[in-house]
């Protein structure tokens, strides 16, 4: 017992002997992120406290309230919000520590308020402490952020955290990487060795050591053999002086070791937890698959039937284009080979009530699912053990890799849309040969078109005197040679003075581009012959557009045949339309067209501009998109006409506008940019005539003397679809598909709405009609008068 005040005094010196050093930080002491060069450090310099700029750097700069070592390597910040240079750091005389951003509102604090602190200082570990007179209050090393440093003790209570991602330590000593801690997905988990498994741990605690060992403490390992259970070592694990070796876990979801040498900046990767980042559960995002070019790990979308939630980062995830409740027929599961929809723990644990795991055969795994409304997908694992995992909607994210033996199905509307194929690494040889054979077949090609070309020039040259021609009747100044590859035909202005009777036939009324007569070849091929007004173009200019149109190939447009540029004569040939336009057959005084043809034609309408807008080397916009813009052919294909013609005519003022009234979107008539939006309002309106059966400019007692557009949306907000379609159909007992009619009407109203920005693309515009994609609520069109003005809603 006499020996007890000694005792106490020889662990008093030891103690001071290894407190680290520390300098003091007053309460009412401010740091300000304008001013970086502004820091609380530690005795020795080697940690500092203060604002560093964002890594990667961002503009404008914004910045995070670190602790960082030497060379600016952050191991610790309050708070995980990036502020800019007007935020501020405050150690307040309550004793709190207190984060606030340009605003002056707090982001961050230590809730340390009326707890005596007196002081804070920053010692040489790198630890934040608050004392009052003799103990400490608060420590960041108690309040980890992504970052384990040596001399930091991690406890059970303790967590790493980036985003939805979590590190952790278990009473059993095992340490995990968890993702989501509401449903908490343990997807790696690293245990004792053997010989502590079944051992009851006290209180353990996982520590960095300097020389870059990571290890488990505890009073029951202690006494046993060694001291400590090493759970990983670093590669450089006993090198170098003045290192920092460090554990973090970073954005994507991974543990590292790093190691970072005094001063100069620079972190080196020395251990990683999963080798294959693509085992990172959520790595993706939900519906995201996982898979690698070269060594790099990229994100992508199972199939053509999803797109990405945010096309500028990957790692989002993806989405349905279409969510399989609203499929016009019936799901079907998409196959995926080499793919696994990553399961880990609860959900991979046989018989639990969270369990995804069956054991059933490989069909099974896949049409268990198909009839199963609470499975969204499922992977049978392929190895022999006949395990399937059914994915339950909420969160799927998978890895796909020829490696793989696994197959994966996920429930998609029909058709499934595969994802372009591409050629498997480690085929060299088989691609070589390939791109051989694709040579001799284009070297063959090409040298058949020499001769077939040739001997057209012969014929050619042989036939002059005999004025034998495909068309008859026109002058040696056709070419051949053009009909044959595709390019139009330069008609003289003589021959189709002749072939129109003297421009006598006119079809239709005329439009903002010319009038247009019928004609007939000599060889009987009736033609539709459009002469131009206006053109101020000169002849080399006017035949490369002629060029563009003419190259521009889609079904549901009109083809050009050929052309005549003489003199003051600019006129185009076109093929004839047998049903004229869709103006003709639509309104009142026309035929009555049922609701399966009124949708084939808005459809192939909407394909045919889309290829327009999307598919051609330049976007084309047309500019005046209108019932009499849209022809049909015997079988009712729409054919869109005139396209291209507005780049022929220039406009010096606004009252020279080619475009049609009740058509023309808000931005052309108050002489704004104009771009494919414009043509997609424009659609939106010939839509709504479509199903209506109404002009949208006109208003009788039946649409309450307000314009189609305002009215319809009415009428369909109260639900009453029937009173928006044309009245004739009910008339008739014309059978139609009420889903399709309500989908034409939805897209109709998103297409004419006042802001360019809230229209969807053509492209969506055909997705959404076919039923691939959902439509949202349609924001209520505003009608515009004739000077293109919102016109006032009245009640």
């Amino acid at each position: 017992m006499t020996l007890q005040p000694q005792i106490q005094t020889l662990l008093l010196s030891l103690l001071l002997l290894i407190l680290p050093t520390i300098s003091l930080i007053q309460p009412g002491s401010t740091l300000y992120a304008s001013n970086t060069t502004q820091t609380w450090s530690s005795p020795n310099n080697t940690f500092s406290l203060g604002f560093i700029p964002l890594n990667p750097p961002t503009s404008p700069p914004t910045y995070l309230a670190s602790i960082f070592y030497s060379g600016g390597i952050p191991i610790w910040s309050a708070g995980t919000t990036p502020l800019d240079s007007s935020a501020s750091f405050q150690f307040l005389s309550t004793g709190n520590l207190r984060l606030l951003n340009g605003s002056g509102h707090t982001v961050w604090e230590s809730a340390t308020s009326n707890l005596g602190v007196s002081s804070a200082s920053l010692d040489d570990y790198g630890n934040l402490v608050l004392t009052n007179a003799t103990l400490p209050v608060w420590s960041s090393f108690d309040h980890p952020t992504n970052t384990l440093v040596p001399s930091q003790n991690f406890t059970t209570h303790h967590a790493l955290r980036y985003g939805l991602y979590s590190f952790t330590l278990l009473s059993s000593g095992n340490i995990t990487l968890n993702w989501n801690d509401s449903i908490r997905i343990v997807y790696w988990n690293r245990g004792l060795n053997s010989s502590y498994v079944n051992r009851n741990l006290t209180s353990p605690t996982l520590g960095l050591q300097s020389n870059g060992t990571l290890s488990v403490f505890d009073p029951i390992i202690m006494p046993s053999g060694g001291a400590i259970t090493v759970m990983a070592y670093s590669n450089d694990y006993g090198e170098g002086s003045d290192i920092l070796r460090f554990l973090r876990l970073d954005k994507d979801g991974n543990l590292r070791m790093y190691s970072s040498g005094k001063g100069n900046g620079t972190e080196t990767v020395r251990w990683v937890a999963i080798e294959d980042q693509c085992r990172v559960f959520g790595y993706c995002g939900n519906l995201g698959i996982c898979s690698y070019k070269g060594t790099n790990p990229i994100c992508g979308c199972p199939s053509l039937n999803f797109e990405p939630i945010d096309p500028n980062d990957s790692r989002k995830g993806c989405k349905r284009k279409m969510e399989t409740e609203y499929c016009p027929g019936t799901v079907t599961m998409m196959n995926m080979e080499h793919t696994l929809l990553l399961t880990y723990p609860p959900q991979s644990i046989f018989a639990r009530q969270d369990s995804q795991v069956f054991l059933v055969a490989i069909s099974a795994c896949r049409l268990n699912c198909l009839v199963n409304p609470t499975c969204d997908a499922s992977t049978i694992l392929s190895d022999g053990t006949g395990m399937c995992y059914y994915k339950t909607p909420g969160f799927i994210t998978g890895y796909q890799n020829a490696a793989l033996p696994s197959t994966s199905y996920v429930k998609v509307c029909p058709p499934v849309l595969p994802n372009p194929s591409h050629s498997p690494s480690g085929r060299v040889g088989g691609s070589r040969m390939k791109a051989w054979v694709v040579l001799i077949v284009v070297i063959g090609a090409v040298l058949g078109l020499i001769v077939l070309e040739g001997s057209l020039w012969w014929w050619c040259c042989r036939s002059r005197n005999r004025s034998i021609h495909k068309f008859g009747g026109l002058s040696a100044k056709y070419d051949l040679f053009e009909y044959a590859s595709g390019a139009p035909v330069q008609f003289p202005f003589k021959d189709l003075q002749r072939c129109t009777k003297g421009f006598k036939e006119k079809l239709g009324i005329g439009g903002g581009f010319g009038v247009v007569y019928r004609g007939i070849l000599a060889n009987k091929t009736v033609v539709a012959v459009k002469q131009l007004e206006g053109i101020e173009l000169e002849e080399r200019q006017f035949r490369m557009e002629v060029g563009t149109i003419s190259s521009t190939h889609h079904l549901n447009l009109l083809r050009l045949i050929g052309f005549c540029c003489e003199g003051k004569h600019r006129v185009l040939v076109y093929e004839f339309m047998q049903n004229k336009s869709l103006d003709c057959l639509l309104f009142p005084s026309g035929n009555l067209l049922d609701w399966e043809v009124r949708f084939k034609i808005a459809l192939g309408t909407a394909k045919g501009i889309t290829y327009l807008h999307d598919e051609c080397r330049d976007c084309i916009v047309h500019c005046d998109i209108k019932p009499e813009n849209i022809l049909l052919d015997e079988n009712y294909t729409a054919k869109v006409s005139d396209f291209g013609l507005a780049k022929l005519f220039r406009y010096p003022t606004l009252t020279s506008i080619r475009g049609t009234r009740g058509y023309l979107a808000p931005e052309w008539i108050a002489n704004l940019p104009i771009t494919s939006k414009s043509d997609v309002y424009s659609y939106g309106m010939v839509l709504l005539e479509i199903v209506s059966g109404r002009r949208n400019f006109e208003i009788s007692a039946e649409t309450n003397w307000k314009m189609l557009s305002v009215w319809a949306y009415e009428e369909f907000e109260k639900g009453n679809v029937t009173a928006v379609v044309d009245r004739r159909l009910a008339e008739h007992d014309v059978e139609m598909d009420m889903e399709q009619v309500v989908r034409a009407i939805q897209v109709s109203f998103w297409c004419i709405q006042e802001q360019p920005s809230q229209r969807p693309k053509m492209g969506k515009v055909v997705q959404m009609l076919e039923g691939i994609t959902k439509i949202d609520s349609p924001p209520s069109p505003k009608a515009l008068n004739e000077e293109g003005l919102v016109q006032p809603q009245y009640m």
